[in-house]
């Protein structure tokens, strides 16, 4: 038996997917399968119940997950501390991203932190916020980037910075001839906004409601890119994270206006799975993220 065998089987147990744990470990299917089934010789005991409708361990699977979690837990300890005495920073990161920050926010941190350790391999995946949550609680990823992160007992949150929210419009816009606008001024525009369930939706509409402004939507995308091609022909009137704007800015294929009410900003944050064990290529990267680019 091999510690490889137990991560596989504790992978099953919290993803309860063959497919999952198949990609975490990258492995087929197939060599799960066959890991579980050596790990039911090995202990002579049925570990899974297999069904097509639900996934569930049996009493003894139960037992053989808690043990292993524990072992694992330890061995990835003694593997991280041995790593920091010899002061090795290698191996893969695997992140998981809201698409916002993974294509405006994360790059120059990459970067950057790859000039500083090349031979650490950082894995990136674009996901709408609750697939990250997903991701970084079944352990198909070890690090998660979210906006206005949610509290769960289960996570680990680190905050990392807060980005200005703008409003932003085609520069012919009626807007433009201003100097600052109020937020009651959106009523009776047409709204380009994000998908109700997003984060930065739901944050928005609190902001609206706060401020008594009643809005109507348009449009509504799940992701920033799509807003800001539908702002750019003109189709409305958006509020997106300056970081997402900052080219059509310079370029003048879009125009930003100050809000007068006040300043509004996204919290970032770096999440992941409380009691994981963190390598020094992990640590590290947690570190220049929390730093400027």
């Amino acid at each position: 038996m091999q510690i490889e065998s137990l991560k596989v089987f504790c992978d099953l147990a919290e993803t309860e997917s063959f497919t999952k744990a198949a990609q975490i470990n990258n492995v087929t299917q197939s060599a799960v399968s066959q890991q579980i089934s050596a790990l039911e010789r090995l202990f002579k005991s049925l570990l899974i119940e297999r069904s097509k409708k639900k996934f569930r361990l049996t009493r003894e699977g139960q037992v053989l997950y808690d043990y292993s979690k524990q072992i694992i837990q330890t061995y990835e300890s003694l593997h991280s501390k041995l790593q920091e005495l010899k002061d090795i920073i290698s191996g893969t990161i695997r992140v998981a991203t809201i698409y916002s920050i993974g294509l405006h926010d994360l790059p120059p941190y990459v970067k950057k932190f790859m000039k500083s350790y090349p031979t650490v391999n950082i894995h990136v995946e674009y996901r709408r916020a609750n697939q990250v949550y997903d991701d970084v609680f079944s352990n198909v990823v070890d690090l998660g980037l979210v906006a206005y992160p949610v509290k769960d007992s289960k996570l680990e949150i680190i905050p990392l910075r807060k980005e200005p929210l703008v409003l932003i419009c085609h520069p012919q816009h009626p807007f433009t001839q201003q100097k600052s606008i109020k937020l009651k001024a959106l009523a009776g525009q047409k709204i380009i906004g994000f998908e109700p369930d997003i984060p930065t939706r739901k944050a928005l509409d609190k902001i609206l409601k706060e401020h008594h402004v009643e809005v109507k939507h348009v449009m509504e995308f799940d992701n920033v890119e799509t807003v800001k091609r539908a702002v750019e022909i003109d189709a409305g009137i958006s509020i997106v994270p300056l970081g997402t704007v900052i080219q059509e800015i310079a370029k003048q294929t879009l125009a930003s206006v100050e809000i007068e009410d006040g300043q509004f900003f996204r919290p970032l944050a770096a999440i992941y799975k409380k009691n994981k064990v963190l390598s020094p290529a992990m640590k590290q990267f947690l570190t220049i993220l929390k730093d400027a680019p």
